[in-house]
């Protein structure tokens, strides 16, 4: 009992410091009007854009949501418990906020638009466009991939003449070569699930994007990512608080 009890004071002072807290923030001017990025951890973020409020993947145990705006747009990429949080999702929504999800998560989590890789939806100013995250070489015991193929979203956003890709969980898959403008990427770098630092380095090198942000890289050494593309013209890495 007394050990439940500590461990429950922890995660409780945990919450408390991530609430209070105030998450790393960078600007962008598009064509389109002002873009912020709020990193809140993991693979979650916050973006605005023309008073829009975009939640993408958000989970309770990465923020205080009450304190957070409410989403006109939610992107979701995959089912899994780190990035599906059904309780977060009705905290934040309102009557006419737009949930996008995947198949398999609709059938936990009923949203208002599924997508599937390929798909291109148009919300508002925002266009949003669903392509492959999956695993090619990390597995679970029994050889099933962590994330299957055609199972799971990575998004790329257009905000005004800007292009935010977010990767989901995925390996460096082929697909990454029909990515094509990308101004600023999110890729995920952290085993087994996704990607180690050269894999990450490969796929930012197979598409080029303007500004790279690793993320979703828990006990990760980023500066590894760092140290593979100093030589890289054209790719900027930034580290933010995304473990």
């Amino acid at each position: 009992m007394q050990k439940i009890l500590i461990l429950f004071i922890a995660m409780f002072f945990t919450l408390a410091q991530t609430s209070a807290s105030e998450f790393e923030k960078d600007v962008f001017q598009t064509s389109g009007g002002e873009l912020a990025i709020t990193f809140i951890g993991h693979g979650t973020l916050m973006m605005e854009f023309n008073g829009k409020v975009i939640h993408i993947d958000p989970v309770s145990m990465f923020a205080d949501y009450t304190t957070l705006p409410k989403a006109d747009l939610i992107l979701i990429t995959h089912e899994h418990g780190d990035h599906l949080d059904a309780k977060t999702l009705d905290l934040i929504k309102k009557p006419d906020t737009k949930t996008v999800l995947t198949k398999t998560c609709n059938e936990k989590y009923q949203g208002t638009d599924v997508m599937e890789n390929g798909d291109t939806k148009v919300f508002g100013e925002i266009t949003v466009e669903a392509v492959p995250a999956y695993n090619i070489k990390n597995t679970r015991p029994d050889g099933a991939p962590f994330h299957p193929k055609g199972q799971g979203n990575g998004y790329v956003a257009r905000f005004g003449d800007m292009k935010v890709y977010v990767a989901g969980d995925t390996e460096n898959v082929p697909e990454m070569a029909n990515l094509k403008d990308i101004d600023i990427a999110f890729l995920p770098m952290n085993l087994p699930y996704t990607m180690t630092p050269a894999m990450c380095a490969n796929a930012a090198l197979i598409f080029r994007p303007k500004i790279l942000y690793p993320y979703h890289f828990g006990e990760t050494d980023t500066s590894e990512l760092v140290k593979l593309l100093k030589d890289t013209t054209g790719i900027e890495v930034r580290i933010r608080k995304l473990g």
